[in-house]
C-alpha cells in the first residue's frame, strides 16, 4: 500500500457519478485535482471489474468504501469479494440502520456488527462505522457512540470519526480521536462555518474547526487515511475538494 494519507470520499460528487462514463469522468477530474485515492460512495450502477479499470487508469487507490450494513451482514461473501478485486482493506458504513438507534439499540448493532466485522477481518478486512451527530445523544451517563464503542469488540470494529459531525453533535472532534485511539485508521474531514446564522459544511481550513488540535490527535490516534468529504457546498464541489486538499498540504498533510 502507498504511504498517501488524503483522499477524496465521492460522495461529495455523488451528482456527477450516475453512469459509468460519468464517473469515469469524474474520477479523471479528482485525480487531476491531485488526490491520489478515493473513498467509494454513492456510485451509480457500474460492473466491479470496470470500475477497478478505471480507477487504475486514473492512478487512483481505493482507500475505504461504503457500503450499506444490511448488505455487509447478508452478503458478506459478495462483499468481501468486490474489496478484494477493488485491493480495498477498509469497509465502513454510511449511517447506523433506524431500528438501531437506541439504548438498547446500540448494544445490539454493538455485538451484532461486531460478530460481521469478523467475517470480514478472517479475510483481510476491517470495518468502521461512520458517525453523525444522533449518535452523541445521551441515554444516562453514555451517548450512544459511547456504547457503540464500549460494547462493540475493539479488535475489529474500528472507527470512522467524522469531525463535522462530532462538532454539531457538541462534541470535540479531537477528544474523541483520541478516546479512540489504535482503532480509528479513517477520519472524515469536513470544516464547520457560519453563513447568515446558520451552519455550514465548509472546505477544510475555511470553517471554525480547530485543525492543528485534529491533526495532532490524527497523528497520536495512528490515523491512516484522511478523508476529504463536504455533503453540502458553497460553490462547485470540484473546487472544494481542491481547496480542501491545498489547505491541508499548507497544514502539513500529504
Amino acid at each position: 500500500m502507498s504511504q498517501t494519507a488524503i483522499a477524496a470520499q465521492m460522495y461529495t460528487l455523488r451528482d456527477f457519478t450516475k453512469t459509468p462514463e460519468d464517473i469515469a469522468a469524474t474520477m479523471k477530474k479528482v485525480a487531476d485535482i491531485g488526490y491520489k485515492a478515493v473513498q467509494l460512495s454513492a456510485l451509480g450502477k457500474i460492473e466491479i471489474k470496470e470500475l477497478k479499470k478505471i480507477l487504475d487508469s486514473e492512478g487512483l487507490e481505493v482507500c475505504a468504501t461504503h457500503v450499506p450494513y444490511e448488505r455487509i451482514r447478508d452478503d458478506t461473501s459478495a462483499v468481501i469479494e468486490e474489496h478484494q478485486i477493488l485491493n480495498c482493506r477498509y469497509v465502513a458504513i454510511g449511517s447506523l440502520p433506524s431500528e438501531f438507534r437506541g439504548a438498547e439499540g446500540y448494544a445490539k448493532f454493538a455485538k451484532e456488527a461486531s460478530e460481521v466485522a469478523r467475517k470480514l477481518s478472517q479475510a483481510g478486512l476491517s470495518f468502521a462505522y461512520h458517525n453523525h451527530s444522533f449518535e452523541l445523544e445521551k441515554y444516562g451517563s453514555r451517548t450512544g457512540l459511547d456504547i457503540l464503542y464500549q460494547e462493540s469488540d475493539p479488535e475489529v470494529f474500528k472507527a470512522e470519526i467524522d469531525t463535522y459531525w462530532i462538532q454539531h453533535g457538541g462534541g470535540d472532534p479531537a477528544a474523541w480521536i483520541r478516546k479512540l485511539s489504535g482503532r480509528v485508521p479513517l477520519v472524515h474531514l469536513k470544516d464547520m462555518g457560519i453563513l447568515d446564522g446558520k451552519q455550514i459544511m465548509a472546505e477544510v481550513g475555511e470553517g471554525n474547526l480547530n485543525w492543528p488540535a485534529i491533526l495532532d490527535a490524527c497523528r497520536e490516534a495512528g490515523v491512516r487515511w484522511y478523508i476529504v468529504e463536504q455533503d453540502t457546498c458553497q460553490r462547485d464541489p470540484f473546487e472544494s475538494l481542491a481547496i480542501s486538499l491545498k489547505n491541508l498540504q499548507n497544514m502539513g498533510l500529504s
